[in-house]
């Protein structure tokens, strides 16, 4: 499968995009080649391909699923490894790329084996995926001669260790090549996600594909402070050392793409562009998958023809007009108030100050404000392995620590809250490449989708 992504081109280099995911029971009815899906009248821009499931298998190299289109149970695999010979997507690879998308590899999953035991071992994996699938040289590529555009994290279980290492070599290795990869990641929407934060904040990244399904802060919560697009764009501002990552907002394809988590096209329309008029960092829709939301009444083209209809101005800060928040004050719940270039409101009865370094703390920001300017957070975001956790009430919108491992399409909401209740209180980097505007990304053959919207400057009132 592949979850594509749609951009409209944005006012940087980096773009906006959505991402969709089809579930496995609907692939050898639903999916086509990656080819049919970058036709001359495809809005995506980005095409991450899943997964690469387990990072070492038979021959110690790692193993690759791609539905109905190439995994071992389908087509032949190099000998003494259990990496199948898709080699005839190599054209289709090409094809895409020569009409400007970008196509990458995601890595992981919900059921995936995707640990290091150290981090010369995340190294030296490195090393193995380039060889394979980028710019190095293998004869067991996978894809034969196509080159691939960059790697997508998926990661939902296991160790982190090691994945910084990871990214750091591929960095690395890209810096010495004239082409440009790309390293995205695709966290769940509860903050901090509980399997990447630590290597979101370490390490560089061009975009986030946040899936706001199957958890309680997804897209069904819109219109709540359970809804937390705004935590991801403080934090892209913040603590990201790109601080020029582009956030996507990532949704079902189809009501069956997921769990839960669906909204139909209309709802969607009005989440993206309400989420591109209020934080920069914006960068489209990721649609789980490309082939259920090219199904589902070409959604995929729906909310590209929204975000161009909704042009490409550019980012325009909206005013503080909320009252600036009063330290020592107490606020009632729903109040707004502007502080650190945000508008936050409260979840419930609020003294503290506003911040995101407290998972299900007192604030959530519902809008960036002013001239954008952002400061140093107080403290380091918290690694969700070790941050406390507020005990459960049934009258709080405010999240749960961590996020929890879950099937792109087929794990149930509030799988890490069962009672489904809320928790209550007592460019550093210029050198990173960023994803040109003009493309839309897609995972294919189990792929996300990625779509922007048009390129503009950034405009201060």
């Amino acid at each position: 499968m592949a979850r594509c992504i749609q951009a409209i081109r944005p006012r940087t280099r980096c773009a906006q995009n959505l991402v969709r995911s089809l579930p496995n029971a609907h692939v050898t009815l639903l999916q086509q080649r990656l080819s049919f899906y970058c036709g001359d009248d495809s809005p995506v821009d980005v095409f991450p391909l899943a997964f690469l499931n387990t990072f070492y298998a038979q021959g110690n190299l790692p193993s690759l699923d791609l539905a109905n289109i190439c995994s071992t149970s389908n087509q032949p695999a190099f000998p003494g490894t259990s990496l199948p010979d898709c080699s005839f997507m190599a054209a289709d690879i090409k094809q895409c790329q020569a009409k400007g998308k970008i196509v990458t590899l995601s890595l992981g999953g919900a059921t995936a084996n995707t640990s290091f035991e150290s981090d010369d071992q995340g190294m030296a994996f490195a090393q193995t995926l380039w060889d394979l699938f980028l710019g190095g040289s293998s004869k067991t590529r996978p894809f034969g001669d196509a080159v691939l555009d960059g790697l997508d994290m998926d990661i939902e279980g296991g160790s982190k260790t090691g994945h910084i290492a990871f990214i750091l070599k591929i960095r690395q290795l890209a810096a010495s090549s004239e082409k440009k990869y790309y390293i995205t990641a695709a966290p769940q929407c509860p903050y901090p996600d509980m399997n990447l934060q630590s290597t979101l904040n370490k390490a560089s990244f061009d975009a986030v594909y946040v899936q706001f399904y199957n958890n309680f802060c997804s897209l069904p919560k819109f219109n709540s402070t359970a809804f937390n697009f705004g935590v991801w764009d403080v934090w892209s501002k913040t603590l990201s050392p790109n601080k020029d990552i582009k956030v996507y907002v990532g949704a079902p394809g189809s009501p069956g793409s997921a769990g839960s988590g669906y909204v139909d096209i209309d709802t969607l329309k009005t989440i993206a562009k309400t989420m591109r008029n209020a934080f920069p960092s914006f960068g489209g829709v990721m649609y789980w998958d490309m082939s259920s939301a090219y199904a589902n009444g070409r959604m995929d083209k729906q909310i590209k023809d929204a975000m161009v209809a909704n042009g490409g101005t550019g980012f325009t800060f909206p005013s503080c007009d909320a009252p600036h928040f009063g330290q020592g004050q107490t606020y009632e719940q729903g109040s707004k108030v502007s502080y650190n270039g945000y508008i936050w409101q409260a979840n419930y009865w609020a003294q503290s100050t506003p911040s995101i370094d407290t998972p299900g703390g007192d604030w959530t920001p519902v809008s960036a404000c002013g001239s954008g300017s952002v400061g140093t957070p107080s403290s380091v975001s918290p690694d969700p392995a070790s941050s406390s956790v507020r005990s459960p009430t049934p009258t709080s919108t405010a999240p749960p620590s961590d996020s929890v491992p879950q099937n792109d399409g087929d794990a149930p909401e509030n799988a890490g809250n069962p009672t489904g209740t809320a928790t209550s209180p007592g460019c550093t980097d210029c050198s990173v490449p960023t994803i040109d505007p003009g493309l839309v990304p897609q995972k294919a053959l189990r792929a996300r989708c990625v779509v922007r919207p048009p390129t503009a400057r950034r405009r201060r009132k």
